[in-house]
């Protein structure tokens, strides 16, 4: 199983599992909050640091 595979099953979960156990709003907070993260991460890498984040993905991790 992949790194982003293992990250959305744990993103689905936390998602499920407020859903379940907290009020609406927080539900909606936590939802932006997982999504927004990676988003934001990415952002701030430089371009170099994204290039080289591309060409990592592409061939795999390791190799």
């Amino acid at each position: 199983m992949s790194p982003i595979q293992k990250y959305a099953i744990g993103a689905g979960a936390a998602v499920v599992l407020s859903w379940i156990f907290l009020p609406g709003l927080v539900t909606l907070l936590v939802i932006l909050g997982v999504i927004a993260a990676p988003v934001i991460g990415y952002m701030m890498l430089d371009p170099s640091q994204r290039e080289r984040l591309r060409r990592s993905r592409r061939r795999g991790l390791g190799r």
